[in-house]
C-alpha cells in the first residue's frame, strides 16, 4: 500500500469497501506523542485478545506483533511502512516497537471501534473458541 498517500489511495480504498471498513483513526506511537506512553507500551505487550479482529496499517516507523501459532508457540511478524495486517478476533497476540521507538498507524473497524483487550486466560469468550475451531479445522 503507498503509505505517503493513504489518503488518496484508490488500493486502500477499495479494501475498505470490500471489508467494509467504515471507522478509522490514526495514532502514533512515541514517547513525546503518546499520553501515558510508558503505561500503554506495556499493556500493548501484554498477551491479550479481542473480540474483532484487528486491523492495523503501518504509515510510519515499524514495530512487531506477535502473535501465537496452533502449538501456542509465539510468531513474530516484523511491520513496517506501507504493511497492513489483519489479527482475526480471539487470537493471542501483543505488539511491540523496534529500536526506532516509533510508528504511526491507522486502526480500521467495521462499525463503532472497541478498545477491549483481554488479558491471557481468556478461552471462554465465544470469539476464542471460534479462532480455536477455526485452527482446527485447517489442519486437517
Amino acid at each position: 500500500l503507498d503509505a505517503d498517500n493513504y489518503e488518496t489511495d484508490p488500493c486502500l480504498k477499495e479494501i475498505r469497501r470490500a471489508e467494509n471498513y467504515s471507522w478509522m483513526d490514526i495514532v502514533t506511537i512515541h514517547k513525546d506523542k503518546l499520553p501515558n506512553y510508558e503505561e500503554k507500551i506495556k499493556t500493548f505487550y501484554e498477551e491479550h485478545l479481542h473480540l474483532d479482529d484487528e486491523i492495523r496499517y503501518i504509515l510510519e516507523g515499524s514495530g512487531y506483533f506477535d502473535v501465537r501459532d496452533k502449538d501456542d508457540k509465539w510468531i513474530r511478524i516484523s511491520m513496517e511502512k506501507g504493511d497492513m495486517i489483519t489479527l482475526p478476533a480471539g487470537i493471542y497476540h501483543r505488539f511491540t516497537l523496534d529500536e526506532n521507538n516509533y510508528v504511526k498507524a491507522m486502526r480500521l473497524f467495521v462499525g463503532e471501534p472497541v478498545w477491549t483487550a483481554y488479558n491471557r486466560p481468556a478461552d471462554d469468550f465465544p470469539a476464542r473458541k471460534q479462532y480455536m475451531k477455526f485452527l482446527a479445522e485447517e489442519a486437517y
